[in-house]
C-alpha cells in the first residue's frame, strides 16, 4: 500500500487538485483568484468538490461588462452612488468591460455596501452564471512540462500557464463549468471544458467506490492539500469512520433562500484542518491494488460537535464529517453519461 500512498500525494500521479474562482482569466495583469477549494478528478474531465462554498457571497467583483453594468447596476443606484461607481469602475484593456480601480482603500467597503444595498447577487454560483468569474482547475507541478509530456504541454494556451513565484511551481489553469450542485448533500460536480482531450486524458483520476461503510480496517484515508492553502503540496492520513450521522445544518442564503445541509454522513476521526472541504476519502481495494474514492470531506468540526456554539477547543482538527458518494452516485453517473 505504501507505493499507492506515495502516488496519492505525488504531483505527477495524484488526482487531488484545487478549484478556484477566477475573474479576468485571460488578462494576467488583472487576474483575480478567489474561493479556493479542494477537488478531485474521477475521469473524463469530471471533477468533484463540495457545494457549500458556491452560495457564499464574494461581496464584490473586479470587473463587469458594460452591458451588465448598464442593465443591472445603474438603474438601481442613487446619484451619489452612481458618481462613486463611475469613479472606481473604469474602462480597461478589453473593450466593453469595466474594471475596478481603487486608489483610496475607503472605496472598497463603500463599494461592497452599495452592491449589497441594491441586492446585486455576488454569490459564487451567480458570478459563474453571470460570467463575471469562471471556475478553474489549478494544477501545480515541480516539472516545467505538463506531466512531463511535451506534446500535451504544447496544447496549452500560453495565457493559462505560468510559474507561481510564491511556490516556484509550474502552474496550469484548466477551465471548468459547474454541471450541478446537490446542496443538501454538499457535493458539486464540475466538468473540464474548452480543453483538448489529450490534456484531460493526461490528468490522473480516482475510480469511485460507491459502497457505504460503517467501520474501517486501516484501509481508509483522506488526501488533503497541505500544510496550508498558501503553499502547494498534499498529505495522506488515516481516517477512521467512527459512526454515521443524519446531518441537519441550516445554511443561510439571502438570494436563493436558506437551505439545509442534511442527510447521511460519515463521522470521521483523523487529522483535518479548516480548508480541507472537498478533499477525497479513499479506500484501498485489495483486489485491484488501487485506491478508490468513497466520500468527500464536508466539514471539520460540524455543528453536532460544537460546544456552546463554539468550535474553539472542540477537537476541530480530529473530528469531521464526510458525504458518502453513494448519496449522489446515481445523479453523478447520469450527468457523466449525458455529458
Amino acid at each position: 500500500m505504501k507505493e499507492q500512498k506515495l502516488a496519492a500525494i505525488n504531483d505527477l500521479t495524484s488526482p487531488l487538485f484545487r478549484i478556484m474562482a477566477i475573474q479576468n482569466d485571460l488578462e494576467p495583469q488583472w487576474r483575480q483568484y478567489d474561493n479556493n477549494i479542494c477537488a478531485f478528478h474521477i475521469g473524463n474531465g469530471f471533477i468533484i468538490s463540495v457545494g457549500h462554498n458556491l452560495r457564499l457571497e464574494a461581496t464584490m467583483f473586479k470587473s463587469i461588462t458594460e452591458d451588465r453594468y448598464q442593465s443591472e447596476i445603474i438603474p438601481h443606484l442613487n446619484p451619489v452612488e452612481l458618481q462613486h461607481f463611475e469613479q472606481i469602475l473604469a474602462p480597461g484593456p478589453v473593450t466593453g468591460k469595466r474594471y475596478l480601480k481603487v486608489s483610496n482603500q475607503n472605496d472598497v467597503p463603500a463599494f461592497v455596501t452599495e452592491l449589497k444595498r441594491i441586492n446585486f447577487d455576488t454569490r459564487w454560483v451567480a458570478m459563474y452564471q453571470k460570467h463575471i468569474a469562471k471556475p478553474y482547475l489549478l494544477i501545480q507541478q515541480r516539472s516545467p512540462v505538463f506531466y512531463k509530456d511535451h506534446a500535451v504541454h504544447a496544447q496549452f494556451n500560453p495565457l493559462l500557464t505560468f510559474v507561481d513565484p510564491n511556490s516556484n511551481r509550474q502552474s496550469y489553469l484548466i477551465e471548468t463549468e459547474l454541471i450541478e450542485a446537490w446542496y443538501e448533500d454538499d457535493v458539486a460536480l464540475y466538468k473540464i471544458v474548452n480543453t483538448p482531450q489529450s490534456i484531460i486524458d493526461t490528468i490522473p483520476r480516482f475510480e469511485v467506490d460507491n459502497e457505504i461503510y460503517d467501520v474501517t480496517n486501516g484501509d481508509y484515508f483522506c488526501v488533503q492539500t497541505a500544510p496550508s492553502d498558501l503553499n502547494p503540496g498534499r498529505m495522506i492520513n488515516e481516517a477512521n469512520i467512527e459512526g454515521l450521522v443524519d446531518q441537519y445544518t441550516p445554511f443561510k442564503d439571502r438570494f436563493g433562500g436558506n437551505y439545509n445541509l442534511q442527510g447521511l454522513r460519515y463521522l470521521i476521526k483523523g487529522y483535518f484542518r479548516f480548508g480541507s472541504s472537498g478533499a477525497p476519502y479513499i479506500k484501498f481495494d485489495k483486489a485491484s491494488q488501487t485506491f478508490k474514492v468513497n466520500a468527500v470531506q464536508s466539514e471539520a468540526c460540524p455543528i453536532q460537535l460544537e460546544v456552546k456554539g463554539s468550535r474553539m477547543g472542540n477537537f476541530q482538527f480530529i473530528n469531521a464529517i464526510a458525504t458518502p458518494l453513494a448519496n449522489v452516485i446515481d445523479r453523478i453517473n447520469l450527468r457523466m453519461v449525458n455529458g
